[in-house]
């Protein structure tokens, strides 16, 4: 991949314990990341089939410039997702995006079921088929742990396991890499449940050298000085995404109790300065990044039923989406409760949005008499975090049949029990903590992978307040687009999206070109557009129809940015984005 090297693709099936090594000259031109992964997806996806048929693929990729320059720190995850039907397609950082690259790979693609609990452990010399009998049913602290054990040794190293989510195949259990970072979105650790794989070790010592020193050196150091002396560093280094609650909750766009309001008094207890001033105790950065923004708090809690005075102290991240999906969401009042549902999704490796939105729409649900307390085993409550915590449980323990039907998220239990029209889920995914508009509604709507990141559509509707002329429907379907063209090609890369403004795409192309690879801005921006075209015919082969999404009631019934939406022009925007649509086949 680098200096025009061909891409390097482990191939790995589980069924007959074989892996061969693949030379893609043919993937050059789709540079890394999200360009590879999607023609590796599409090469090997069964459209047709369930997303745990055992031939369906399970696709990570990373990019040329991966932790080669800073914050280009991200791995991408694609397979079929078990919640959606659709496309899968989700991101995490920390090693991961080292360890393959010192272990020789630019893809990995995982096919086939094994005959029992497995793990592999992967390196540039060879793949290990391990039984992981004993890893299964535990956590993903306790796998994690063990795994570090049974791994020794130099190099870079990262470890990817699920729990026990995933191994009861979740739709939206998450694959945990690492520590406090995850592929969270889309199921993928249900994917990897499905074929009976609990981990993936990955080791890398390669040395790779840059060819030309001098002009990387250069680039480097003009990269660098951006992210560090501009608003970047201080806004993610320093309250990190937990620094949206209070502007969110001052606009009138963060989703309270199920999103029956946008705001509410108590999110000051909830906010980026109330976990920084009470709780937070360190923060730490992905391999090959500056800025530290992942923010850890200490989470004091007691244990044992018996004894009054007995504690422990626990390290938990925490972000801007975790708060808002388990905290504002449920209404919570305290930073600290949140704390104990965050560690509880962790250890059960499930998604975090998912699992909190699910939540929030059961105990609407159990209010208005759509799901007996039997059902549900304890009464919900907004403001209750012990009810929550059991539920958590039984989404994974299955102990009833609304438990087995909501572990296939939101929508499903919502089309089974009635309720889909205070669901807070677009394209049967359930929906980040924004609630700023039509944009955002129409982006996750319409999103490749139903998700705020594929193209902010937050931030544009926060970008129109007050613009006079307003935008046409026609200028925000076509901005929503852009938008997502453009990520797209920073995703091929994998950069990191809290970086996105400096890393526009003529300094990219300077980046890229200190490698060794040719590419002008223009041409890049032609990728992001070839691979947004790709991402959704693949889609639309799953089964996708953008005439038919639907948007629940709810998002029109609660202000967004103390605005009343239109029934009208949201079924416009969705007219118009579904046409635009029509010609990605």
């Amino acid at each position: 991949m680098l200096d025009g090297r061909p891409v390097r693709v482990l191939l790995i099936d589980l069924d007959k314990k074989k892996i061969a090594v693949e030379e893609r000259q043919d993937l050059n031109s789709w540079l890394g990341g999200v360009g590879i992964a999607t023609c590796l997806l599409k090469e090997h996806l069964l459209p047709g089939e369930d997303a745990f048929h055992p031939s369906q693929p399970v696709v990570l990729a990373i990019g040329p410039m991966s932790t080669v320059y800073p914050v280009v720190t991200k791995a991408v995850a694609m397979f079929k997702s078990p919640l959606t039907g659709e496309l899968g397609e989700s991101y995490a950082g920390l090693r991961l995006a080292m360890s393959l690259r010192f272990a020789g790979y630019d893809a990995i693609v995982l096919k086939g079921q094994a005959a029992a609990p497995a793990y592999l452990t992967i390196s540039q010399r060879q793949v290990q088929f391990n039984d992981a009998r004993g890893l299964w049913g535990l956590s993903t602290e306790e796998s994690g742990r063990i795994l570090r054990q049974l791994s020794p040794g130099g190099g870079h190293r990262s470890t990817l396991r699920i729990g026990r989510a995933g191994e009861k195949q979740v739709a939206f259990a998450c694959a945990v890499v690492d520590t406090y970072r995850h592929f969270g979105r889309l199921g993928l650790g249900a994917v990897l449940g499905s074929k009976k794989i609990k981990a993936l070790v990955i080791h890398g010592d390669l040395n790779i050298p840059i060819t030309n020193p001098a002009q990387y050196n250069r680039v480097y150091e003009k990269i660098y000085k951006q992210l560090v002396e501009t608003e970047i560093m201080e806004k993610y280094h320093g309250l990190g995404t937990t620094g949206n609650v209070e502007p969110l909750n001052a606009l009138g766009a963060l989703p309270v109790r199920n999103l029956q309001a946008s705001s509410y008094p108590e999110a000051v207890n909830l906010s980026g300065e109330t976990f920084a001033r009470e709780t937070l105790i360190r923060k730490i950065s992905c391999s090959g990044c500056p800025i530290g923004c992942i923010h850890i708090g200490l989470f004091r809690r007691r244990f044992g039923q018996d004894h009054e005075h007995e504690y422990e102290t626990l390290s938990v991240s925490y972000d801007h989406e975790l708060v808002y999906a388990l905290g504002t969401m449920l209404g919570l009042t305290d930073h600290r409760q949140v704390y104990a549902l965050i560690e509880k999704v962790e250890q059960l490796g499930l998604d975090a949005i998912s699992a909190g939105v699910a939540l929030a729409w059961a105990t609407e649900a159990q209010q208005k008499g759509l799901v007996p307390e039997q059902e549900l085993l304890t009464r919900l409550s907004f403001g209750q975090t012990e009810p929550y915590l059991a539920a958590l449980d039984n989404i994974v323990a299955q102990p009833t049949e609304f438990y087995r039907v909501l572990a296939r998220g939101t929508w499903a239990a919502a089309g089974q029990y009635g309720g889909s029209e205070f669901a807070c889920v677009l394209g049967k995914n359930e929906v980040a903590g924004y609630h700023t508009g039509y944009a955002n509604i129409i982006g996750q709507a319409f999103g490749a992978r139903h998700s705020h990141l594929d193209n902010a559509g937050y931030a544009i509707d926060q970008e129109l307040i007050g613009k006079s002329p307003a935008a046409t429907p026609e200028e925000i379907i076509s901005r929503i687009i852009r938008e997502e063209e453009e990520r797209n090609a920073l995703n091929s890369l994998i950069i990191c999206l809290f970086a996105r403004k400096v890393y526009q795409l003529p300094l990219v192309a300077e980046a890229l070109s200190a490698l060794g690879l040719s590419w002008k801005a223009e041409e890049l921006l032609a990728l992001g557009q070839k691979i947004y075209r790709e991402k959704m015919a693949l889609k639309k082969s799953m089964g996708f129809q953008p005439e038919q999404v639907v948007i629940p009631t709810r998002f029109l019934e609660t202000t967004a940015i103390k605005q009343q939406l239109s029934p009208e022009k949201m079924q416009q925007l969705s007219r118009l984005m579904a046409e635009r649509l029509s010609a990605y086949q």
